[in-house]
């Protein structure tokens, strides 16, 4: 069951409310021994998070489906990236990371347990359920801290995004499972910067004749400007016009370009510490990242979500031109820090 996005929680209805964690979504299957991690996409998870089968299978009843979302929590909160690098082909690298950095599991719905299928009952029927079959859970299995209050919402919209958090979802407590179908809200966080418009990829379909994204970055404390992310998402139109706009900024682009080295590497290298815009993946699965540099005169503003170390955690949205800004006013001083948020307050007595 997926989600739709709006500004604002919801203001009458009945409505249940939970912290929007940020990690990957995954149904659970039990059956007996057998336990099954799946995906979004439908792809098992098993090999790449062995250190919560065995908490699975003795915490589970015996024949149940779940549905939840597998996080690496940190001091500091919720880490992302130390769980993309569980995505990894090599088993032994997995194992090490399972044991340096375990995983949890958040679980926030019930569709099945036994043999009885629960998804066509309202959310507040399964919710009631989830809470007395996980009563007794203990860590790497957690059960999501859920409000009907709108108030206490609000609050956890604002103290948990530091710990990682990336918003609150409402759920309709009257309403059932509806597999892929956005009947859920989530309300994200949305702010916006002035960045660097450094470069940008050519668009997939377009054959050079329009622009796919463009590469954006922010100066560091030591001057060094780092590329923090993407904004993309543009009309066809509007992908058409920005080659013609952005032209004149990329003749002797490379000669001076502070990403330069980038550019006559090898995609596997790079500086460590620093985000490189041509660099494939494990996770990119062969896509072309290849980057045309632009002089790095253009402001552009953009909105986002939240930061994930030092880049914007999900892709960024374009809204304006900055001609009034300079590019060397980029810094990261003027995004908002936002205090950690203990992990502990949001999971009381271990939950």
């Amino acid at each position: 069951m997926l989600a739709k996005r709006v500004d604002q929680l919801p203001a009458g209805g009945a409505w249940l409310f939970e912290p929007k964690w940020d990690g990957f979504r995954a149904l659970v299957f039990r059956d007996g021994d057998e336990i099954l991690i799946q995906s979004r996409d439908e792809k098992p998870l098993n090999r790449y998070f062995p250190d919560l089968l065995e908490p699975l299978r003795s915490q589970l009843p015996a024949r149940a489906v779940l549905d939840g979302e597998i996080v690496i929590v940190k001091d500091a909160g919720l880490d992302f990236d130390a769980l993309q690098l569980r995505l990894h082909p090599a088993a032994s690298r997995v194992n090490l990371l399972a044991r340096e950095t375990p995983a949890s599991i958040v679980l926030f719905d019930l569709l099945s347990e036994g043999d009885r299928d629960l998804r066509g009952e309202p959310f507040q029927t399964r919710r009631q359920e989830l809470e007395l079959l996980l009563s007794s859970a203990a860590p790497p299995i957690h059960l999501t801290p859920a409000t009907s209050d709108p108030s206490v919402a609000a609050d956890w919209f604002r103290r948990f995004e530091g710990a990682g958090l990336d918003g609150v979802m409402a759920k309709p407590v009257a309403g059932a499972y509806e597999p892929n179908k956005r009947v859920m809200l989530k309300v994200k966080h949305e702010r916006d910067c002035d960045c660097v418009v450094a470069g940008f990829r050519w668009y997939r379909r377009g054959e050079r004749t329009a622009v796919g994204s463009l590469l954006l970055g922010l100066f560091d404390d030591s001057g060094a400007l780092q590329h923090v992310g993407v904004c993309a998402s543009f009309a066809d139109q509007k992908r058409r016009e920005l080659v013609e706009y952005l032209a004149p900024y990329r003749r002797d682009a490379l000669a001076s370009h502070p990403w330069r080295q980038w550019a006559e590497r090898e995609p596997e290298t790079g500086e460590a510490g620093h985000r490189m815009p041509g660099g494939q993946s494990r996770w990119s699965q062969g896509k072309d990242l290849s980057w045309e540099p632009l002089r790095p005169e253009l402001v552009a503003e953009v909105a986002y979500e939240h930061m994930q170390g030092a880049r914007f955690r999900h892709m960024a949205h374009f809204r304006r031109w900055r001609t009034d800004k300079r590019p060397g006013d980029c810094t990261y001083a003027q995004l908002e820090v936002v205090p950690a948020q203990e992990l502990a307050a949001i999971f009381t007595s271990g939950r």
